[in-house]
């Protein structure tokens, strides 16, 4: 399959293809899954703005964000998909059937699939992580008698990164030339998450490293990924 390019302008012909596809195969008799899923394949557009949204697929130029493209293509043909199945994959990330990793590779193409696998452990897992130890602070708080609630962030991104949030924001923004805002865009904030994932691999012990991350894919692995995808602006 074709890389995504590193492009912003209105759909190509291809993208158009991909709807086109999506649409008739789900018409004929196809599942609607499955014929999403190789319209993801057909896809070619990096990123696009429809309605002043911007849907940016590619995280980094590295990470894809299959689930963004997925609701994208979703609203094109939505009066033929299923409402319950489809709010469960866009919101909860629970497939209506149940694919092998190879069966899923086939059907988005291999370079899609390896920048899916970028996203999920640069972005997913990274996001999991850091709910993981705010819990844990939590409890080591409540267990010394700290039953009030506090702002752990900072402590949390100490732990973890070894520097406080606002900290490595600024770090981030100043490295990729972004401007140093109050609140930051949905977009932004997995750019961070995956700016983060690499930074953590750089400058932290290979044994945390590890250990962080295992602990992260076992709350995955229990809880399943809750991300929700509405665009937003996040205040710091």
């Amino acid at each position: 399959m074709t890389e995504l390019p590193n492009q912003s302008a209105p759909a190509s012909s291809n993208n158009a293809g991909a709807i086109k596809h999506l649409e008739q195969a789900i018409t004929s008799g196809q599942h609607w899954y499955i014929a999403l899923l190789e319209a993801i394949g057909l896809w070619t557009q990096n990123e696009e703005t429809i309605d002043g949204r911007r849907y940016q697929y590619l995280i980094d130029g590295q990470a894809f964000d299959w689930l963004l493209l997925a609701e994208r293509l979703c609203q094109a043909v939505d009066d033929l998909l299923p409402e319950e199945e489809k709010i469960a994959l866009l919101f909860h990330s629970q497939p209506p059937l149940r694919l092998s990793d190879s069966k899923f590779k086939a059907l988005i193409g291999t370079t899609k699939y390896h920048q899916y696998l970028n996203y999920f452990y640069g972005i997913t897992v990274e996001e999991a992580l850091v709910l993981t130890v705010q819990e844990e602070i939590r409890k080591e708080k409540r267990i010394l008698g700290y039953n009030k609630e506090h702002n752990l962030t900072d402590e949390v991104y100490q732990r973890i990164y070894g520097a406080a949030r606002p900290v490595l924001l600024k770090s981030f923004r100043r490295e990729k030339g972004y401007p140093q805002l109050k609140s930051i865009s949905l977009t932004e904030l997995k750019e961070f998450s995956y700016w983060l994932f690499h930074y953590r691999l750089k400058n932290c012990d290979k044994a945390k490293v590890a250990s962080d991350t295992k602990k992260a894919l076992e709350r995955l692995g229990a809880n399943g990924s809750t991300r929700g995808l509405a665009a937003a602006d996040i205040e710091l």
